[in-house]
């Protein structure tokens, strides 16, 4: 898997991902020209495509009555000695990312609590949760 990332112009960026072409943008009070999501809403994108994709293939599995997922993404910091169930250090900032999930469809309540489990193990998802290391070099 790789991506590539070039500046363009002011604060856009070029990306390629895949053979497919993105450009990201910071909203005009931040500098930028607005011409495509900030960094931030391509994490969310992200995170969001995932969660559709597997609960969709899940529930195709299953030959559930699922006719469509929508979620809805955002996020905030909050310190961590606010949140109840995290285990930074209480001084430090925390990132908060709210998932909400509509599942249409004629679904019973186990198959929808199944259903959001499941949206809880995409793989982006579990990234996200999991410990990251990113290793920077020049070359």
């Amino acid at each position: 898997m790789s991506v590539i990332a070039h500046s363009s112009y002011g604060m856009q960026v070029g990306i390629e991902a895949g053979g497919h072409f993105i450009t990201a943008d910071e909203p005009v009070e931040w500098g930028g020209t607005d011409v495509g999501p900030n960094p931030y809403d391509l994490l969310l994108s992200s995170l969001a495509a995932c969660t559709v994709m597997t609960v969709e293939m899940y529930a195709r599995r299953k030959e559930w009555p699922l006719e469509e997922v929508s979620v809805s993404l955002s996020t905030h910091k909050i310190h961590a000695r606010d949140c109840e169930d995290c285990e930074s250090d209480p001084g430090a900032k925390v990132d908060i990312i709210e998932k909400e999930m509509t599942f249409t469809g004629d679904l019973s309540k186990e198959q929808r609590d199944r259903l959001l489990y499941i949206a809880g193990r995409c793989p982006v998802h579990r990234t996200l949760e999991g410990e990251i290391k990113i290793r920077s070099t020049i070359v």
